[in-house]
C-alpha cells in the first residue's frame, strides 16, 4: 500500500478543515460543560477534540475505507487499534487537538497531528497549527518541510549539533514518577535553556525547524509522537527510545529522546535522563 502526492494534499486539507470548522470556532469560546477531565485536572477533552476527531475520522474512512483508523478520543472504546498499528497494511493516528491543557486555558499553543503508517512503518506526518494556519508535512525519504498560510514553503533542518551548556531544549517530566523526576529536572540545569510547551505538537515543530536542541518524553502514545519523529527525522535529526532502539508504531513504552544526531543523543541520555 502507497500513499500518493494526491493522498497527503487531501490529508492536509481535511486537518485544516476540521481546524477551520471546529477547532478555531471554539477557541477562547469553550463553556464549562465543554470541558471534562480524562484522567486527572491536567487531562483534559473538549467538544473542540471530540468533533474534530470525527469530522477527520468521517473524511478518512470515506476515501481509504479498508484503513485503521486510531484517533485519540476513541482509544477509550476500543483499545486494541493502537497495538494493531504494528502490522495494519494502512493506518491512520489522529490527535486532534495535542494540546488540550494549553486550548482550553486560551493558550494559543495547540495542534492537530496526523500520522500515516503501512505495515508498522510511518510514512507520512503531518502537525497543524490551527492559530496560525502553518502546517508541517513530513514524507518518508523526502523530507520535511514547513508550509505558511500564505502559501510560502521551505524545507526544515534541525539545529547543528552542541556543547550540552549550549543546548536548548526539554524533557516532558509530568508523567514520570521519582526519582526519575526529581533526576531529571536537576540535570536540566546543565543546559542553557530549557521549555516545556505542554504540546507535542509545538515541541516536535521546534525541534524538527533546529528552534530547540532535543526534547524527550516518558510517555508513548501513537498520536503524540508518530507524525512528529518522522518530522524529526527527515529534518535530518536522531530519535530514539531509551534503551537506544527505534521508535516503532504500536509502541506506547520506553521513553524516547529526539536530537541533533546520534552523539547529541547519547549526551542527553547520560547527562540529562542519567541512564
Amino acid at each position: 500500500m502507497s500513499i500518493s502526492d494526491k493522498d497527503i494534499l487531501f490529508l492536509g486539507d481535511s486537518v485544516r478543515e476540521a481546524a477551520r470548522a471546529e477547532i478555531m470556532p471554539r477557541f477562547r469560546n469553550l463553556g464549562t460543560a465543554d470541558v471534562s477531565e480524562k484522567t486527572s485536572a491536567i487531562d483534559l477533552v473538549t467538544e473542540a477534540d471530540v468533533l474534530a476527531e470525527h469530522r477527520i475520522t468521517a473524511a478518512l474512512k470515506e476515501r481509504f475505507p479498508a484503513a485503521l483508523v486510531v484517533g485519540e478520543e476513541a482509544y477509550d472504546a476500543d483499545r486494541s487499534v493502537v497495538p494493531a498499528l504494528a502490522d495494519a497494511e494502512l493506518a491512520f493516528v489522529v490527535d486532534p487537538v495535542d494540546g488540550t491543557f494549553n486550548f482550553a486555558a486560551g493558550l494559543p499553543v495547540f495542534g492537530t497531528m496526523l500520522a500515516v503508517t503501512v505495515r508498522g512503518e510511518t510514512v507520512a506526518g503531518i502537525i497543524h497549527d490551527p492559530v496560525l494556519g502553518d502546517t508541517v508535512t513530513a514524507i518518508k525519504g523526502a523530507g520535511a518541510f514547513l508550509t505558511r498560510q500564505d502559501g510560502q514553503s521551505s524545507r526544515l533542518k534541525v539545529a547543528e549539533p552542541a556543547a550540552l551548556s549550549q543546548m536548548v531544549g526539554g524533557i516532558s517530566w509530568g508523567h514520570m514518577d521519582d526519582p526519575d523526576r526529581s533526576r531529571i529536572c536537576s540535570n536540566l540545569a546543565k543546559i542553557r535553556m530549557t521549555f516545556a510547551f505542554n504540546c507535542s505538537a509545538y515541541e516536535y515543530w521546534m525541534v524538527a525547524s533546529g528552534k530547540l536542541h532535543f526534547i524527550g518524553h516518558a510517555k508513548l502514545m501513537p498520536w503524540d509522537h508518530l507524525a512528529g519523529v518522522l518530522a524529526h527525522q527527515e529534518a535530518g535529526g536522531h530519535t530514539a527510545k531509551f534503551d537506544a532502539t527505534p521508535y516503532r508504531p504500536g509502541e506506547t513504552t520506553g521513553g524516547i529522546i529526539s536530537a541533533p544526531d546520534r552523539d547529541s543523543w547519547q549526551l542527553i541520555r547520560r547527562e540529562i535522563i542519567g541512564i
